[in-house]
């Protein structure tokens, strides 16, 4: 059985979802594709970057892109 496909955009707006409550704001995230899966990439100012948290809220991130890519492919 075949995942669920969502874009680019649904899967980025279901991981700012997640991390609302535990990220700084200014932290953007861009989804990179390999051959058969994606995962995400976060970029931020250095501003942001060295908000307490931040790094901490990268690794969350990644958690996150493992979870959701399980769940979901993304669309060509």
């Amino acid at each position: 059985m075949s995942k669920p496909v969502k874009t680019e955009a649904e899967l980025i707006a279901m991981a700012k979802a997640e991390l609302k409550a535990h990220c700084p704001d200014g932290m953007a995230i861009t989804v990179l594709r390999s051959a058969d899966s994606w995962e995400f990439r976060a970029s931020a100012d250095a501003a942001t970057a060295a908000k307490p948290g931040y790094p901490e809220c990268v690794a969350m991130l990644v958690q996150v892109g493992d979870h959701l890519g399980l769940q979901y492919d993304l669309k060509g």
